[in-house]
């Protein structure tokens, strides 16, 4: 199977599709967004519900290393639908990230979750700078 090198892992991963929009994402989060790529974790693994181990596809960090964004991946084929959007939501149970982004190379959700647990849907990805850290 066909590898690519994944820079926040430093190591090479299996290139499927979703493999694929992930590093691409990830690649405009730093490359275009201003995102340090030393505050973004991959494969990043979470307890939810009974001690159920999990594993969130990205995280993106504060500078106080506090869970800032939750980020879901799916391959192009798979809509980003409301199930896609609970999966998140319900690894941001563990999380705590105020923001949720869900990618499937075609279409990008940005939702933001306020101090009352209120979801704001953005039109738009916001750059590093633009983040109250």
């Amino acid at each position: 199977m066909e590898q690519l090198f994944c820079p926040f892992r430093r190591k090479y991963v299996a290139a499927k599709p979703e493999e694929r929009i992930r590093q691409a994402f990830l690649r405009q989060l730093v490359e275009q967004f201003g995102y340090p790529q030393s505050l973004i974790g991959v494969e990043v693994p979470i307890a939810v519900g009974n001690g159920v181990e999990k594993r969130c596809d990205a995280v993106v960090y504060s500078k106080s290393l506090q869970p800032l964004m939750l980020l879901e991946f799916k391959a192009e084929h798979v809509a980003l639908t409301a199930e896609v959007l609970d999966q998140a939501a319900v690894y941001n149970t563990t999380v705590h990230a105020p923001y949720l982004i869900l990618a499937n190379g075609k279409q990008t959700v940005v939702a933001h979750i306020n101090s009352d647990k209120q979801i704001t849907f953005l039109d738009h990805m916001p750059s590093w700078n633009q983040l109250s850290l």
